[in-house]
């Protein structure tokens, strides 16, 4: 079984050592997992009739969930950040341009941001394309049977893999729960922790040190002279 050319894992000197790079840190559901992205990201690049770089796609998705991993985990910064980061080290040192690399970092750090990386640069917009199809299958309808399978073949996605992978992003977040405000990431905590408490917006803006309703004092209003 085969899948179109413009959706191959890039035959080239980056290419394979972006695999061999992430094959050696990732267990093998990420691995797989970061492969379907690439590939229907392509394919979504495809459909959408986008011109875009396979090899800078390839890295954006193969890197995006190494934040998971504790070898590349911080203490304090989102997991997308913490991938990022790793892919602007490994491109650097491969001679990728900063224009490049910084297309890269952006599409990891906004995967998951929903909404906003369609109207980005095609490697921001395809990587999220890929992991909006293979987590959560918005666009399932999208492509052929022919292409999901060839897909699956290729990277097999597990019985399971639902929640392999909500496992997977918990076991990767777990220490940093802070980090989750405001992402898609905190279901992922709460769904695991029952008693967690999700970071609130209108709560914090609520118990910010400014004054309450009105003008506060010393503004120069008249209410306050």
């Amino acid at each position: 079984m085969s899948i179109l050319s413009e959706a191959a894992i890039p035959d080239s000197v980056l290419g394979r050592a972006i695999t061999e790079f992430v094959r050696d840190i990732e267990t093998e559901l990420l691995f797989n997992h970061s492969s379907r992205v690439y590939q229907f990201g392509a394919l979504a690049g495809v459909h959408r009739g986008l011109t875009f770089d396979r090899e800078l796609l390839y890295a954006g998705a193969m890197f995006h969930d190494l934040g998971l991993m504790p070898d590349h985990s911080s203490a304090e910064e989102r997991f997308e950040v913490d991938g990022a980061n790793a892919a602007r080290a490994f491109l650097k040192a491969h001679g990728v341009s900063e224009a490049d690399v910084y297309t890269v970092w952006t599409a990891i750090a906004l995967h998951t941001t929903p909404g906003i990386p369609i109207h980005m640069h095609p490697v921001v917009a395809l990587v999220t394309a890929g992991v909006e199809m293979d987590v959560l299958g918005l666009t399932y309808g999208q492509y052929s049977d022919a292409e999901r399978e060839a897909v699956v073949f290729a990277f097999p996605r597990p019985p399971n893999f639902k929640e392999d992978i909500i496992q997977a992003f918990y076991d990767g977040i777990k220490h940093k729960p802070d980090t989750t405000f405001g992402n898609v990431k905190a279901d992922v905590i709460a769904d695991k922790e029952p008693g967690f408490r999700k970071g609130d917006f209108c709560r914090v803006i609520r118990a910010s040190r400014w004054m309450g309703e009105g003008h506060a004092p010393g503004c120069g209003c008249r209410q306050h002279d």
